[in-house]
């Protein structure tokens, strides 16, 4: 099946065997999708213990013997291999009742649903494949979202035990999990090996790393902080999570999620559900939003696999992205699920052809993988830093780099001087989530270098910061660091709102008071550096 799959993935780009019409969702508004040629609508949902697939055409579609049959798919399955779950007339319209069985080595609630008909003595499927689009309905750990602010930071987890955050008022904090260094046994007796049992298996998870976890999530919800997680999939303990086409012997900091064959499936889903769990306000703190991957429009760089076309590309990370959403979802029906791009927008560089894809088609590709299996609620986490990332100072750019930064669509980057040119895009009516409204969107990784001055640095955050709050898309900013960090200084990043020696820079007052009733005399002092009189000059609200 492994083989199978890596020639389908290789050769033919995403669901090739079918031309996909989006077309108008049952109540839940979740988008269905067509597959030319059948005329077949298919939608799945939980309803109580059991999975509801609906399924609608125009016409009753040939069948050999005047029924129709639903089949549930493992998510890397290329067509039909497990045996009919139920049937039905074939007819315009069709229901089909299965159960979930929840947590259990038969568990559907990852299957890829396909209704099919038997046509010339073979099962011919319908449609391209649906999924369970409200993974939330089994939700067992639903805590409320802590809603306090849009003002967030990069954590120095060497500062955890001081009252630093608490001065500066941090809002919204980032923190990552490469995924491998959690997943094993430990032989620390203090902190013994955590044995989690889910879908009929146990999975081990190293109790040191993740007591190291729960007192980082515990310390900053204690403060208040809402939490987002990067899942990031490291080479290390865990070689199962690393996709089959990443396995090529290339060294890169992170790989593809392995949703290619049930070993991958297996890892991926557990750890969603046990973090989601753990995170969930159970005594370890509680994370609300989780990010899978880290700048995925960087294939080589940040989420390497060996596929260069951009559909086929995307259709593995949106499986992978399926089996985080449903493992977390449901756990935690209110958690946030993002994917995650990076600052280059619409650049369409011959050079980066198969290597890095813009994020404008990213999402485009994204979006309608998900639209063709069942849409659900993700969000948006982008990075839009400054360009070149050493130049602070955007109002004193060269035409060059003025050119690549525009106020509409087709910009080459998107930073937060241009920031309204993202949020106006997933305004789009085919972008919006399930609901009608826009997808969630927070800026998990914004820097300003010092290396032109604190008060340049001072006063391109104080833009940044005032863009995100005047912008109802935007949910979250979050500047990336709270401590320089000393092998980024040598590239000329110093990020930090603090000195390598922990002492403050001046950015360390403009960002702890930028929110408070306080914040004018650093508001004037920052219009004074870009050498502006009214913020109306450099604000675009949205």
């Amino acid at each position: 099946m492994r083989f199978k799959r890596t020639l389908r993935i290789l050769a033919a780009g995403i669901l090739s065997a079918f031309v996909l019409v989006v077309a108008g969702g049952a109540d839940s508004g979740a988008a269905v999708v067509e597959a030319a040629g059948s005329g077949m609508n298919v939608l799945a949902s939980i309803s109580g213990k059991d999975v509801n697939v609906s399924a609608s055409a125009t016409s009753a579609p040939a069948s050999d013997d005047g029924m129709l049959y639903l089949f549930a798919e493992p998510i890397w399955s290329d067509g039909i291999t497990t045996n009919a779950l139920a049937s039905a007339p074939a007819a315009g319209n069709a229901t089909f009742t299965t159960p979930l069985n929840a947590n259990s080595a038969d568990s559907r609630l990852y299957s890829k649903f396909i209704v099919a008909a038997l046509q010339g003595g073979q099962y011919v499927p319908l449609n391209p494949g649906a999924y369970i689009v409200n993974p939330e309905a089994i939700a067992d750990h639903t805590v409320g979202r802590t809603n306090a602010g849009k003002k967030g930071l990069l954590i120095d987890p060497a500062k955890l035990a001081s009252n630093e955050m608490v001065d500066l008022g941090v809002k919204q904090a980032i923190y990552n999990i490469p995924l491998s260094n959690i997943i094993g046994p430990t032989s620390n007796a203090s902190y013994p090996t955590i044995n989690y049992n889910y879908n009929g298996k146990t999975f081990q998870f190293n109790g040191l790393v993740v007591a190291e976890y729960d007192n980082i999530f515990k310390t900053m919800s204690d403060r208040g902080i809402c939490i987002t997680a990067c899942l990031l999939n490291n080479m290390g303990n865990c070689p199962q999570l690393i996709h089959p086409l990443s396995r090529d012997g290339s060294a890169c900091p992170y790989y593809a999620f392995n949703n290619a064959d049930a070993e991958g499936v297996d890892y991926i889903t557990a750890a969603a559900s046990f973090l989601a769990e753990r995170y969930s306000n159970q005594g370890h703190g509680k994370v609300d939003n989780w990010v899978v991957g880290n700048e995925v429009t960087a294939r080589v760089e940040w989420n390497y696999i060996n596929i260069r076309d951009l559909n086929a590309y995307v259709n593995e990370y949106a499986e992978a992205f399926r089996l985080f959403y449903n493992g977390i979802k449901s756990r935690n029906a209110n958690a946030n699920v993002y994917i995650c791009i990076d600052q280059q927008w619409d650049r369409n560089r011959a050079a980066d052809a198969g290597v890095k894809y813009d994020s404008k088609d990213l999402i485009n590709s994204f979006n309608t993988n998900i639209a063709a299996g069942g849409n659900i609620d993700w969000g948006l986490a982008c990075h839009p830093m400054p360009l070149p990332l050493t130049w602070a100072s955007y109002w004193n750019k060269g035409a060059y780099y003025r050119n690549l930064i525009k106020h509409n669509e087709n910009s080459a980057y998107v930073t937060m001087e241009n920031i309204e040119v993202l949020t106006d895009y997933m305004c789009r009516p085919e972008l919006l989530a399930p609901n009608g409204q826009v997808r969630s969107i927070i800026a998990t990784e914004v820097g300003y270098t010092s290396s032109q001055g604190e008060n340049v640095q001072a006063a391109a955050f104080v833009h940044g910061y005032l863009q995100a709050e005047n912008n109802q898309h935007i949910d979250a900013f979050i500047l990336s660091r709270e401590s320089d960090d000393a092998a980024e200084i040598g590239q000329g990043l110093a990020f930090g709102l603090t000195n390598v020696d922990g002492s403050p820079k001046m950015i360390y007052d403009f960002y702890k008071y930028i929110d408070t009733p306080n914040a004018a005399p650093y508001t004037e002092q920052a219009k004074a550096v870009m050498g502006i009189s009214d913020w109306g000059q450099a604000l675009i609200a949205r």
